[in-house]
């Protein structure tokens, strides 16, 4: 018997929103339930969670668009809730305020936070202290920069400790025009790759720059 071809999606190929919202209302199938959960998409879904979540700004408006309930979740890890934080940092462009929990780009309330964490410091404490930590994904220093096995293993998207050290190190402000949410809250910040990933370039902190969605899209793939 002939083997049919099977397409497999390039890792870097971009996922549009259509096929995300298609994909959380296949989940939902699934599960028979009116609501999905980031726990159950991260097992069912076909994408990363996370993806969704800077797709659309948070899980909640995702799921809103989807035609699907709002969850609510017990048990959430401890990353996730330091993503939401990085998410607000990004946005506002400042260290978050426990009131910036209550804006629509939070996907959590105070709630989970003061069941992990006791206090608002605590929880800024908590998330610097990880945000600094050694990432288990960051490339061996001693490979070849030239290896695609270890660029593939690294992947495209920067992990979260990647990005907060990139903005940290950017002062969550454009490289090219200055631009900063501090200063305009309608600036939008996005991490770029210098060298484009679909020439080569390494995601890695070298290779990364902070850029507003002005900028970021002026550049392409240039």
């Amino acid at each position: 018997m002939i083997k049919e071809f099977e397409f497999i999606r390039p890792l870097n190929a971009q996922v549009s929103e259509e096929e995300i919202i298609l994909d959380l209302k296949s989940v939902a199938k699934q599960l028979a339930k009116e609501s999905v959960t980031q726990l159950a998409y991260s097992k069912l879904g076909k994408y990363d969670y996370t993806t969704v979540s800077r797709k659309f700004g948070t899980w909640n408006k995702a799921l809103k668009i989807a035609n699907l309930s709002f969850s609510n979740e017990s048990n959430i890890s401890d990353e996730r809730l330091y993503e939401n934080i990085l998410k607000i940092w990004q946005h506002f462009g400042r260290q978050p305020r426990r009131r910036d929990l209550t804006s629509e780009i939070s996907e959590f309330s105070q709630s989970p936070y003061n069941r992990r964490f006791m206090t608002w410091t605590n929880t800024l404490q908590s998330f610097v202290d990880y945000a600094n930590g050694e990432d288990l994904k960051m490339p061996n220093p001693n490979a070849n920069a030239n290896d695609i096995n270890n660029k593939l293993k690294i992947g495209r998207d920067p992990s979260l400790r990647l990005r907060y050290r990139v903005l940290q190190r950017d002062y969550f402000t454009c490289k090219q025009c200055g631009a900063s949410p501090s200063k305009n809250p309608n600036v939008v910040l996005h991490i770029d790759h210098i060298i484009p990933w679909s020439k080569n370039g390494e995601t890695v902190l070298e290779n990364l720059q902070t850029l507003c969605s002005d900028c970021n899209l002026g550049k392409s793939n240039l």
